[in-house]
C-alpha cells in the first residue's frame, strides 16, 4: 500500500486563476508516521515511511480524529443548530459527506459561554453532547485552547465578518496549513490585504467559501453562452425574507456591511473570477432602475441604515466583456442564471436547484425541518468547497475552482467601488 502522494505537497503550489497558494504543510504526529516540519525532510525519506505503513497504523480511535488521509478541521464559529451557516458545514463533515475532512474541534464562544442560558443555547448543548459521544468532536471555546496538529490541519472561519481579522491570526498561530474563510473575508479590503499578506509570510494557504463559483448552474451557464457569440449573461440572486419594513430592517442590520458586500458578494465573486472585472478594468456600471430599490429602514436597534432591496446592474470592461448581476432580498429560495442573445432574446436558463438536485433539496428539508432554506438549495456545493480544500490541504492537489484569498480582495474592492455609484444612480 502506497500513501506517499499525499507528502507531495510540502513541495508543492498551486495556482487557482492567477493567485498562488503557498504550499500546505504537515505538522507532527504522535503515531509512529510522525513528520518534522523541517525543511530538510525528503520526499523520498517520507515515501519510505508511507510504504511501510500497515492498515492497523490509519485505524481512527473510537474518540474520533482525523486519520491520515484526511485533514484535521477546525470549525471557528458554529451557530446555533439549523440557523448558523457553520452548523450547518459541521453536520455535512460529521455526516463523512467531505470525506478528506475530519471535523475535530468546533469552537464556539458564544454558546459556551455567554449565550449558553439564551435563545438556542440548550438546543446548541443537547446537539453538542451528542456530537461528542457519536463522532469525539471536541468542543471549545478559543482557537488558543487547540492541541498541536496531528494532521494537516484546516480552519473553516464561520463567525462574523468584523471578528475574522482577529480570529484568522489565531488560526496562523494554531498552525493551520489552510484557511478557508466565510464570505467576504473581512470588513474591509486593506483588513482582507493584511491577512492575505499574514498567511503568506506564515506560509498559509487560504481559499475562500465561495460557493457560487463551483455551482452547476454556473457552469453550465458559462459553457452555454460560450457557444453563442455575442451573448449576455446574467446571474440572478435571490433570498427570502419578508417585503416589509420590520424583516428588512432586521436584516439591513444584521448584514450592516450592505448587499454587495453580502448577499450579492457571491456575484460579484463570478465576475471576478471569470468576467475578467477587476476595479481598474471596469469601464462603466449601470443600474436597472426599474429592477432596483434602495430603502433607509430602522433595524431592531432603532438606528437607520440604508441598502438595496433589490439590485440590478451591467458591468462593461475595457476589454470587452459585458455581464449583469441581480439581487433580490424577497425574490425567493432559488438563483438561477440566463443568457440571451445579440437581439435580448434569452435563449437559456438554469437554475440552481435544478430538477436532478430537488430530490436532494426533499430529504434534507424532511429531515432537517427547522433549518434555513438556502441550506439545501446549495448544499452539495458546500460540500464541493469543503472537499476540495481539504483534499488539498493533504495531497497539494489543486482546489479546482475555488476562490483564493487573492480574488476575494478584488472582489471587495469591487463591492466598495460599486456600492456608491449605484446608490447614487438611484438617488
Amino acid at each position: 500500500m502506497k500513501f506517499s502522494t499525499a507528502f507531495l505537497l510540502l513541495a508543492t503550489t498551486t495556482t487557482i486563476t492567477g493567485f498562488t497558494l503557498p504550499a500546505a504543510t504537515t505538522h507532527s504526529t504522535t503515531t509512529k508516521l510522525s513528520v518534522s516540519q523541517s525543511s530538510k525532510t525528503s520526499n523520498k525519506d517520507l515515501a519510505k515511511d508511507f510504504d511501510e505503513t500497515s492498515p492497523e497504523d490509519v485505524t481512527p480511535s473510537s474518540s474520533g480524529g482525523a486519520k491520515v488521509g484526511q485533514a484535521e478541521v477546525v470549525l471557528v464559529g458554529c451557530g446555533a443548530p439549523n440557523r448558523g451557516m457553520g452548523w450547518y458545514h459541521a453536520v455535512q463533515m460529521l455526516e463523512g459527506r467531505c470525506p478528506s475532512a475530519s471535523l475535530d474541534y468546533i469552537i464556539e464562544p458564544w454558546f459556551l459561554g455567554p449565550g449558553s442560558t439564551g435563545p438556542g443555547g440548550p438546543e446548541f448543548a443537547e446537539w453538542a453532547d451528542s456530537s461528542t459521544s457519536k463522532y469525539g468532536t471536541k468542543f471549545i471555546t478559543s482557537v488558543a485552547d487547540l492541541p498541536t496538529p496531528e494532521q494537516p490541519r484546516v480552519a473553516l472561519i464561520s463567525g462574523r465578518t468584523a471578528d475574522n481579522p482577529r480570529l484568522f491570526k489565531e488560526c496562523i498561530d494554531a498552525k493551520c496549513s489552510t484557511v478557508i474563510l466565510e464570505k467576504p473575508g473581512a470588513p474591509t479590503v486593506a483588513e482582507l490585504q493584511l491577512m492575505k499578506d499574514q498567511a503568506e509570510e506564515a506560509g498559509v494557504g487560504v481559499l475562500m467559501g465561495y460557493n457560487k463559483n463551483v455551482c452547476k448552474y454556473v457552469r453550465k451557464t458559462r459553457e452555454f453562452a460560450e457557444t453563442i457569440p455575442g451573448s449576455h449573461v446574467t446571474f440572478v440572486s435571490n433570498n427570502a425574507y419578508e417585503n416589509t419594513p420590520e424583516s428588512l430592517g432586521e436584516c439591513f442590520e444584521r448584514n450592516a456591511e450592505g448587499m454587495l458586500k453580502n448577499m450579492a458578494i457571491h456575484e460579484l465573486a463570478l465576475l471576478v473570477s471569470f468576467y475578467d472585472v477587476s476595479v481598474e478594468n471596469i469601464e462603466s456600471v449601470e443600474a436597472d432602475k426599474e429592477f432596483s430599490s434602495m430603502q433607509t429602514l430602522p433595524g431592531p436597534s432603532g438606528k437607520e441604515f440604508t441598502d438595496f432591496d433589490k439590485i440590478k446592474f451591467t458591468i462593461k470592461t475595457k476589454t470587452g466583456k459585458e455581464v449583469s448581476v441581480a439581487a433580490d432580498r424577497c425574490g425567493g429560495t432559488d438563483s438561477f442564471a440566463t443568457v440571451t442573445d445579440t437581439d435580448g432574446k434569452e435563449v437559456f436558463r438554469y437554475w440552481m436547484p435544478d430538477d436532478e438536485d430537488k430530490a436532494t433539496v426533499q430529504t434534507l428539508q424532511a429531515k432537517y425541518p427547522t433549518a434555513m432554506p438556502y441550506f439545501f438549495t446549495q448544499d452539495p456545493d458546500y460540500v464541493t468547497v469543503k472537499e476540495r480544500v481539504a483534499k488539498h490541504t493533504v495531497t497539494g492537489e489543486e482546489a479546482e475552482g475555488v476562490a483564493t484569498i487573492g480574488v476575494a480582495v478584488e472582489t471587495l474592492r469591487v463591492a466598495e467601488y460599486l456600492t456608491p455609484l449605484l446608490m447614487e444612480q438611484l438617488k
